[in-house]
């Protein structure tokens, strides 16, 4: 019975110290994943902003006193 016990605590801890190891090999890929991410998300919205300014800028061109209120 000491013996299963033992074994039991033992794979216990090896599994604990295999987790904390992974975490640490895989935390820093995480990371950098969610850098690049964060890069695309914000070259997307500066893209979607600058292609809405060009829209508004021919639609304003086209209809210059709509939507001034003369």
């Amino acid at each position: 019975m000491s013996a299963a016990l033992g074994f039991m605590t033992g794979v216990v801890t090896c599994a604990k110290f295999l987790r904390h190891e992974m975490a640490g090999i895989v935390e820093p890929r995480l990371k950098h994943i969610e850098q690049q991410l964060h890069s695309l998300r914000e070259e997307t919205n500066l893209d979607a902003a600058t292609r809405l300014a060009a829209l508004n800028k021919v639609l304003e061109d086209r209809h210059p006193h709509e939507g001034c209120g003369q």
